[in-house]
């Protein structure tokens, strides 16, 4: 018997499958997501992890093929219950996509999009650009030029910004979806960094770019197969001693 209470986790998954169509892409899934750590969820295409990111914050709501059956609990809450404000859960729990999403406006008029859509004062909105940048360890590189187009910076500018896009909601989960696969390894460097910080704030899930990453950046790792969990650990549990032979033929590299 695990060791952690409910109230250590920010996310409990319970009999979750998920459906695009007829095709189930996750199946029967029961994992605790805690508080304040990075959990990466990794496997070969097709695995589901992608659909389960997504499933977090119902973005797969926005297609009329999918559904689901079991429960998601946030904070003890499902999130599909029937009185869900699905926009709410979407600030709650922010996502950062694998290619960088800019808009096209400025640095600041990116970071601080949504809270202008909900009304914020200047000195709010000033005081929350300069946080979450800050968090995506971006502002010293921008600090000077918020007021250029942000689809001048580099990738994994863009990229970090698009982290702060999400930060400045305050989110309590960040869900980071293969974030550093288009990036060079300065950038990716940054962004992990980052997330070692950011894990003091929030709750972290990552789909990572590769294996390495998953070892540097976790202190859990949920290993996914054909929809189905294989096996979940701390990071030496999973990397150093896994118990399934066929998490251990993944991450040396023997399939997939």
């Amino acid at each position: 018997m695990s060791n952690v209470t409910a109230s250590e986790n920010k996310i409990e998954i319970k009999n979750f499958s998920f459906y695009y169509g007829k095709k189930k892409v996750i199946d029967n899934l029961n994992l605790s997501i805690r508080s304040n750590q990075i959990l990466s969820v990794f496997g070969p295409a097709n695995s589901g992890t992608t659909t389960l990111l997504r499933s977090l914050n119902r973005l797969c709501d926005l297609n009329h093929e999918a559904h689901m059956e079991g429960e998601v609990l946030l904070d003890g809450k499902n999130v599909y219950g029937n009185d869900v404000n699905v926009t709410e859960l979407r600030r709650k729990v922010g996502v950062v996509f694998e290619v960088p999403t800019p808009l096209p406006l400025s640095i600041r008029e990116n970071v601080c999009y949504g809270l202008r859509l909900v009304g914020k004062s200047r000195r709010e909105i000033d005081e929350a650009v300069e946080i979450s940048l800050t968090q995506a360890a971006l502002w010293d590189e921008v600090k000077d030029r918020l007021d250029i187009p942000a689809m001048s910076l580099s990738g994994g500018q863009q990229q970090r910004m698009c982290v702060a896009r999400v930060l400045a909601l305050k989110p309590e989960v960040i869900l980071i979806d293969r974030a550093c696969s288009g990036l060079d390894p300065i950038s990716t460097a940054k962004i992990e960094e980052s997330m070692m910080q950011l894990k003091k704030e929030y709750t972290i899930i990552i789909s990572p770019h590769n294996i390495a990453q998953a070892s540097r950046v976790s202190d859990r790792v949920a290993f996914m197969l054909m929809g189905e969990l294989v096996e979940e650990g701390t990071n030496s549990e999973i990397f150093k001693s896994p118990k399934d032979q066929r998490t251990s033929d993944y991450i040396t590299g023997r399939f997939g």
